[in-house]
Formats: structure tokens, sequence, C-alpha cells
């Protein structure tokens, strides 16, 4: 039997807005989302931790988490808006000094780039910590297969713009990057896509963990994994995936949305 078209899936569009104003509230309340279902699946470490989401009409602007607020009090209207020199322009609070630094770099370098991720979750870290790439051996891991990189440059907490520099072109034009010692970092298009990488990627290395604590894994065929990519790895994908999320989180924790 032959394989089924992609479009047989029918997986909706990524919405376009009709204003800035209501692209930028998107993007705000995404990014809020995202926040709680990184606190959620235990994403958060103290005060470490920052997704970012840039501005619609200030290209070199983004959007941040307020440095230590815990990601499960996150609402749309406590995120602050930081320009190219680190400064607050919008919000009460101030920024984290490696956000800006890692995140800044990334959205400079790559135009494409609307929102980028990075935490220290444990089974990104565990899987950080050994200096590897994952490698093609379950069907979720296959969307990272060829797209990620490893950042082998560790030099402590990120608190200079340089090292920011050093990471965004470690990352090139892929989607993720696990920093040795420290994390994962994931990009995408969208918050959603974004978010939903860092996600399904801290679940992939959880599961190389597991599977190489009994065993070695079987790998899968490089041309299986690059059609498998082809379908799971798609920005599009990225983004429609993290719908299920976020219908769950808005119905489970609405007052992220103020």
């Amino acid at each position: 039997m032959a394989a089924p078209s992609p479009n047989v899936f029918k997986i909706p569009g990524i919405p376009k807005f009709a204003t800035v104003d209501e692209e930028r509230q998107h993007r705000k309340e995404r990014l809020a989302a995202a926040f709680r279902l990184f606190a959620k699946f235990g994403f958060d470490e103290g005060v470490a931790g920052h997704i970012t989401a840039r501005d619609p009409a200030r290209p070199d602007h983004f959007w941040v988490n307020p440095f230590g607020m815990h990601f499960r009090h996150i609402r749309a209207s406590d995120l602050i808006l930081v320009n190219a020199n680190g400064e607050v322009i919008e919000g009460k609070h101030t920024a984290n000094i490696a956000a800006f630094a890692i995140h800044s770099s990334i959205h400079h370098a790559r135009p494409d780039v609307v929102a980028a991720a990075h935490s220290h979750s444990i089974h990104g870290k565990a899987w950080a910590s050994l200096g590897r790439l994952l490698d093609p051996i379950t069907q979720d891991a296959c969307a990272f297969f060829e797209d990620h990189v490893v950042f082998e440059d560790f030099t402590g907490v990120v608190h200079e713009t340089s090292e920011g520099e050093r990471i965004a072109k470690a990352l090139g034009n892929h989607k993720a990057a696990i920093l040795q010692s420290h994390g994962l970092l994931t990009v995408g298009q969208t918050v959603d896509e974004a978010a939903w990488w860092f996600i399904t990627m801290d679940r992939s290395c959880h599961a190389q963990l597991l599977a190489e604590a009994v065993g070695k894994p079987v790998l899968i065929s490089r041309e299986s994994a690059l059609a498998t990519r082809q379908l799971v790895g798609t920005d599009q994908a990225g983004w429609f995936q993290f719908q299920p999320l976020w219908d769950m989180i808005t119905r489970e924790q609405p007052d992220l949305l103020d």
C-alpha cells in the first residue's frame, strides 16, 4: 500500500494577523503559555531559563520573562520588552543577563527566528553533559536528525554577548543546540514551534538516556530518519504539535492570558 500524502492529515495553517497589535498579543499569550507548560513539565531551575519572542513591529526587540519570576506565575502582562542594548523598554521588572546575551545574538543572527527557548531541564542537561548529538532511535527524535548541533565551549554562566554570538554561530541554520554541560536550546518561526521543539527534545533526551541504561539502541536508517523528519520536523509540524498543549494549559490556567 502506498504511503499517504502529508496533505491527507489536513494540518491547519499557521495563523496570520490583520494588525501588528493582534500579532504581538498573540505572541505574548503563547509565550506565557509556554512558560506555564515549562513549569508543569518541571523545566524550571531556580531563576534559570528563558523563552523569547521577537516583537513584530520592532524586530531587534524581544519579549522575555522577568528575571526571578517563577514560570508558573507568568502572565502575558508580566512579560518585558528588551531592546538591542539590553534595556527594558516595557515592563516593571529586570531582565536576565544570560537571556539577553544568548537570545539577542540568536535573534540578530537568525532573522527567520521568531522565538527561542532555553532552560536547565533535568533530562536535557543530563544528556548535555555527554557532549553528544541525539541519535535517531525514535520517531520523535528524527525531528532533530541532522538538524541540531552540540555547542562544546562551556565557560560558565553566559553573561557576555560574545558567548551568545558563539552559540548563535554554532547553531547555524539548525532548529536546536545541545549546550554541553548546560542544557538545551531550540528556535522556531513561532513561539509554538520553539516551545514544542524544546519539550520534545527534552523527552528525546530522556528516552535515549533510558534506552542506553539497559542496552544499545537500534538506529533508524539515515534514509528513514530524513523521511520522518520531513513529516514531524517541519516548522508547521512543530507549530501544530503545540496546539493540544495550548488548549490544555489555557483551560487549566486561564489567568495566563491576563
